[in-house]
């Protein structure tokens, strides 16, 4: 324990020299002032002013002279140095009396005393009768005389001014503008007139000025000035007699006097007050609202008097005044609460000091430790001496033998007290001692022998006991000292208290004391029970309380007084320990009131966590002790004044309101339980008590009897709320949503859609106390898709928006800071929750592309925390175990990089591919869907507007025959199957007889073809056959439309074989320019040319070289249309292709619930006739008589 000390003290002298160094600075700075203050009054005292002809050289004028005098006005300190540069120009002799007046009427401010005392002590310099007219116009502040202008005047601002002006008075006091001190001695008895005790408002203003008073001249009042020797020097120059601090210091004694008096008049009415209200209560059961407020009133009146006399007797440096115990008042109000507060004044005194009955019996029930320990090695053998000398001369026939005992006893006490130093129950025993003589001299003769023998017994048992007590100092006390710290309960800590008992000796006691001074500051949950030890030694051991205390304190004053922020778990050990002792009434309050009273004093920094500290170890107790409950209440008041008025961070202020409501609990009524329908309570219980694996098809049924077109919205809402629930209870809610979805599509989508949203408005707000209610909709959002209720698309969608949101913008700092790491959380959530199917097909590559990107922003977040970067590690374990954890953002950018030319190179095989498909056969299409190469760069990570463009996987055909091709992915061609409806194969066999799936996404299910309804199919045929003949009619009406052409074309050029050329005519009519194939490589290309003759219209064919100008750009228009045709035909084939698969993927999320034993076979539809992939299914369905089926996990 030696050895922890000296190095909590070398760490705390690591920074002493700079320490030192910063109260020097300071010393120095108040040295500075204070000789500041004596040179200028050494020259206010004695002015150079100067002469008539100086003044005249200075400007005179009235304009700028008024101008200088309107600033008197406002006098601040920003303004000082300006303001007395413009008085030195100036000659103000003939405009003395405006500057005092101006100067007078002056609102100053405590910050703007000491620019005031600059000011005026330059003009004292300058002008002679400045300072006599400056005394008058401020005395009139205190004497107004009788004119009755300011009857009506603001008292407090009235207040205010006598306060600033009695301020000022004084400084100027201290810098010699003022010579005569009889001023304040006027005022002194003005305002401490017995006269003005009739007027409570007055009485309270004069209170307020005679503390001010009696802090800023405690020289007046003869009372000790703490200080440096140059500033007692300065004290003493200011010729203050002993007579008139004698005066000054007789009526401020006198006027304390008289206002203690009527402060306890006062309260004497409060009470009576009091009680003739609680009459009133208990006759009528309601107090009119006149008595209330006279009551209110009155108390008000009686708590601000009973502040400024506190204040007062501690400017004084006396104790303030103690009311009688009933001064506990109760407030009493109208209304319902007055009927509970007739019994006010009871309730409050019997209010429980403890909380519960162990913490009562922790602190109060101490073991006794005379029942344990003999009294010979506690020291307490003198009572029992003195009680048996008693006996003795009241029976001295029966107490010699009883005497010769205590005899031995005393002389075994007085040698055990010389081990303890006692030195003063030793003399008492000698006294003892000499009285038990003189009575056995008085005993017969035979008593004396008797008594001889029963001394030898007695000898030979003290020599007993002190073998026995030696031999028990001769233990190891090391031993029982290390055993110390390890005694964290109570029975604990008494066992050890007793033991050392038995090894109790001076030097041992002060080795303990060391001990339990040294408890570890990071070992906060021991000082309970060391200062248990503590209060059971006190009452045998008086100096280990008192030593220990000391040291504490002298510890405390050097932490306080060294100023040093670095050993915040020193003193927070300090102030804890006192504060328990506290508790076990060993601490004096006054003790603890300092320490508080020192802290509030600085409340900056450390000091804020110190007060804190010590409020919520004892701030409670000493708030509902009877005598210690007002001095505390004024305390918490101080306390909240303080962090209103300082811009405190908000650590600091919330350790403020914590430790003031932890002693003072704000009145509150009881909560009041939202009162729901049955319905709505009916849903909650199933929901979030009821639920649970065996119960989820009851469950089911319940809510699918529930009428929906009344509770549908509560029990979206009620979905919504799975952060309210048991965490690992999400997936039964999920199983829930899906089993629902068959009879209520909508609600099942609106699920989908409101986590969505949830997650959106987390992203958007970055709430920190969303942060489990976020959590929980990231796992349930993976369950959804565990119980096949969104598709791949949602989770990777989702998993970009977290990563991208807010980023790019303005608000990036507040939507996701640098330092938070939360946003890896939900991805580390969602990722745990149904990562571990994105093992296979084009999944596995989108989620090997989001975790490349995943890796990027984890970089761009610096150092994780541990729990995190635990979580990622596993992660990466489970999913991926063989991926690159990339170490910096370069790297991850390299890789980007690559993916994004590998993506690239494949897209464009597959365009040129497809391209030529469409080439070879326009006409035909290929039951492979294409795959679009227009994706958006990613090289930034992120893409616009959090939308992710992903790669659209392969899909099954429309035939179930077709054959699906990946470009620039070294995948194996899938085998398919066809089921048929009756097939019974179990879905084991079925895994391992097909191949392995490239996407694991859809679900091949049974589902028996329901029976159609005659009727039904009637009505369809009709109205089929309506809508076929009114389609018809309108077609009748309508005039078939002619291709538009440059000019009319004869009807003639489109018979016989012409019809395969149709012309357009740029000059000439021209066919549609195809080589002759009858010429093979003929140079030459056949025509057709319009010739019109009279009114006839004739065509002749003619032959044109290929090379002319008008064969060549007709065929680069017919090149630009064909490739024009042939990409729009390409763009609708992927729109088709587009719609199918996302078809086939929202056909994942409809429900087709199988009857009897049907199976399922993983994500999608299998029809008949339709090609099914064989893969690891995520789940199975199960049917359950009266309730349809549902979906649970397979683990």
């Amino acid at each position: 324990m030696d050895h922890h000390e000296d190095e909590c003290r070398a760490g705390g002298e690591h920074h002493g020299k700079q320490d030192d160094e910063e109260a020097v600075a300071r010393l120095e700075e108040i040295k500075k002032i204070i000789e500041g203050k004596m040179t200028l009054r050494q020259t206010n005292l004695n002015p150079e002013r100067p002469d008539s002809g100086f003044l005249r050289t200075l400007d005179s004028s009235i304009k700028r002279n008024t101008a200088v005098i309107k600033k008197l006005k406002q006098i601040n300190e920003e303004q000082k140095e300006g303001l007395m540069e413009e008085l030195r120009s100036v000659n103000l002799s003939k405009f003395v009396s405006e500057a005092v007046a101006a100067i007078c009427d002056a609102k100053l401010k405590s910050s703007d005393i000491q620019a005031a005392v600059q000011i005026c002590s330059l003009l004292h310099q300058r002008y002679k009768d400045f300072s006599p007219s400056l005394i008058q116009g401020l005395l009139k502040v205190f004497f107004p005389g009788k004119s009755g202008d300011d009857l009506d005047a603001d008292r407090n601002l009235k207040a205010m001014k006598k306060r600033s002006t009695l301020k000022l008075l004084l400084e100027l006091y201290f810098v010699g503008v003022i010579e005569d001190n009889g001023i304040f001695i006027n005022i002194i008895k003005d305002l401490t007139s017995t006269e003005h005790l009739k007027d409570r408002d007055a009485t309270q203003t004069n209170l307020t000025l005679l503390a001010s008073f009696a802090r800023q001249g405690r020289v007046f009042l003869g009372l000790p000035v703490s200080g440096q020797e140059i500033q007692d020097e300065f004290f003493k120059g200011l010729n203050i007699t002993a007579d008139q601090k004698k005066t000054l210091r007789k009526a401020f004694h006198a006027y304390y006097d008289a206002v203690s008096e009527l402060l306890q008049s006062e309260h004497e009415s409060l009470s009576q007050m009091e009680h003739e209200n609680a009459k009133i209560l208990n006759a009528k059961g309601e107090l009119n609202e006149e008595n209330a407020s006279l009551y209110e009133r009155l108390r008000k009146s009686y708590d601000h008097l009973y502040r400024n006399v506190s204040s007062l007797a501690e400017a004084l440096d006396m104790q303030p005044p103690v009311m009688p115990e009933d001064s506990h008042t109760t407030r009493v109000t109208t209304g319902e609460d007055a009927s509970s507060l007739a019994t006010g004044k009871e309730s409050l005194n019997l209010e429980a000091i403890w909380d519960d009955e162990d913490t009562r019996a922790f602190y109060e029930c101490l073991p006794d430790l005379r029942a344990f320990v003999p009294a010979v090695l506690l020291g307490e053998a003198e009572p029992k001496v003195i009680e048996q000398t008693s006996k003795a001369q009241e029976q001295p026939t029966e107490s010699s033998t009883e005497a010769d005992q205590s005899t031995s006893v005393a002389q075994e006490a007085v040698e055990a007290s010389a081990d303890s130093g006692n030195l003063q129950e030793g003399k008492s025993i000698e006294k003892g001692k000499d009285k038990e003589e003189k009575d056995k001299e008085k005993t017969k003769d035979p008593d004396k022998e008797k008594g001889k023998e029963k001394e030898k017994d007695t000898d030979k048992k003290v020599e007993n006991e002190k073998e026995k007590l030696k031999g028990l100092e001769g233990t190891n006390l090391d031993a029982l000292l290390q055993r110390l710290p390890g005694c964290v309960s109570r029975d604990l800590i008494d066992q050890l208290t007793v033991e050392f008992c038995y090894l109790n000796s001076k030097s041992n006691r002060k080795r303990l004391v060391r001990a339990l001074f040294n408890v570890p500051r990071t070992s906060l949950e021991l000082l309970p029970y060391y200062s248990r030890m503590v209060a059971t030694l006190s009452t045998c051991m008086k100096d280990v309380p008192s030593v220990l205390l000391q040291m504490l304190e002298e510890e405390f004053n050097f932490l306080t007084n060294k100023k040093d922020q670095m050993n915040i778990e020193t003193k927070i050990r300090n102030i804890r320990f006192i504060g328990e002792l506290c508790k076990f009434k060993i601490a004096p309050a006054g003790l603890v009131f300092g320490c508080l009273k020192t802290c509030l004093d600085d409340f900056t920094h450390h000091n804020i966590d110190v007060a804190c500290n010590l409020l919520e170890m004892c701030g409670r107790f000493l708030y509902r002790s009877p005598e210690t409950t007002i001095r505390m209440a004024n305390m918490l008041e101080i306390l909240m004044r303080l962090k209103n008025v300082k811009n405190l961070d908000p650590r600091h202020s919330t350790l403020v309101e914590n430790a003031y409501y932890l002693c003072k609990p704000p009145e509150r009524s009881a909560r009041v339980s939202k009162v729901r329908p049955p319905l709505h309570q009916y849903i909650r219980k199933l929901l979030f008590t009821d639920l649970d694996k065996s119960s989820i098809e009851h469950v089911l049924r319940q809510l699918r009897k529930l009428p929906w077109s009344v509770c549908e919205s509560y029990l979206l809402k009620c979905f919504m709320k799975v952060h309210k629930g048991k965490y690992g209870q999400i997936h039964l809610i999920a199983s829930l949503t899906a089993g629902l979805s068959r009879y209520h599509d909508e609600f099942a989508v609106a699920v989908v859609d409101e986590v969505l949203e949830e997650i959106r408005l987390g992203l958007e707000l970055n709430d920190y106390g969303m942060q489990q209610r976020r959590i929980a909709h990231m796992r349930f959002l993976g369950e959804l898709y565990n119980y096949e209720h969104v598709d791949s698309s949602v989770i990777f969608e989702t998993l970009y928006l977290i990563i991208v949101f807010g980023h790019d913008t303005a608000e990036q700092d507040v939507l996701d800071p640098p330092e938070d790491c939360f946003r890896i959380r939900m991805v580390i959530t969602l990722l745990q929750t149904c990562g571990h199917y994105f093992d296979r097909g084009s999944s596995k590559r989108k989620l090997d592309r989001f975790l490349i990107h995943f890796q990027r922003y984890i970089l761009s977040k610096g150092a994780l925390p541990l729990d995190i970067e635990f979580d990622l590690q596993d992660l990466f374990a489970e999913l991926r175990p063989n991926m690159i954890r990339y170490s910096s953002i370069d790297e991850v950018n390299a890789a980007l990089v690559d993916l994004e030319e590998h993506e690239h190179s494949a897209s464009t095989d597959k365009t040129s591919s497809d391209k030529h498909s469409d080439t070879e056969k326009p006409s035909s299409r290929t039951t492979a869907n294409s795959v679009s190469a227009d994706r958006s760069s990613i090289l930034n990570g992120s893409e616009e507007n959090g939308a992710v463009h992903e790669e659209i996987g392969d899909s099954d055909s429309e035939s179930g025959s077709g054959t699906i091709e990946l470009e620039g992915h070294d995948e194996d061609d899938l085998d398919e199957e066809n089921h048929d409806d009756g097939s019974d194969t179990d879905e084991e066999e079925e895994d391992d007889g097909g191949a392995a799936s490239d996407e694991d996404d859809e679900v091949h299910v049974r589902q028996k073809v329901a029976g159609l309804d005659p009727q039904e199919v009637s009505n369809f045929d009709q109205e089929l056959k309506a809508v076929v003949q009114e389609s018809m009619e309108q077609r009748k009406l309508e005039l078939r439309g002619r291709p538009t052409l440059n000019m009319m074309i004869p009807m003639n050029v489109f018979e016989g074989s012409t019809k395969d050329y149709h012309g357009r005519v740029v000059g000439v009519e021209s066919g549609d320019e195809a080589l002759d194939e009858e010429a093979g490589g003929s140079r030459s290309v056949q025509v057709k040319v319009l010739v019109k003759r009279g009114n006839k219209q004739q065509t002749k064919q003619m032959y044109i070289p290929r090379d002319c100008t008008l064969v060549q750009s007709t065929k680069q228009k017919e090149a630009a249309e064909f490739e024009e045709k042939r990409d729009i035909k390409r763009l609708v084939l992927e729109y088709n292709d587009r719609v199918e698969e996302e078809n086939n993927g929202l056909g994942t999320q409809t429900l087709n619930w199988p009857s009897g034993n049907s199976k399922a076979y993983g994500r999608g539809h299998s029809w008949e006739g339709s090609s099914g992939r064989s893969g690891v299914p995520r789940h199975r369905h199960h049917s359950h008589s009266g309730s349809g089926a549902y979906y649970s996990r397979k683990k």
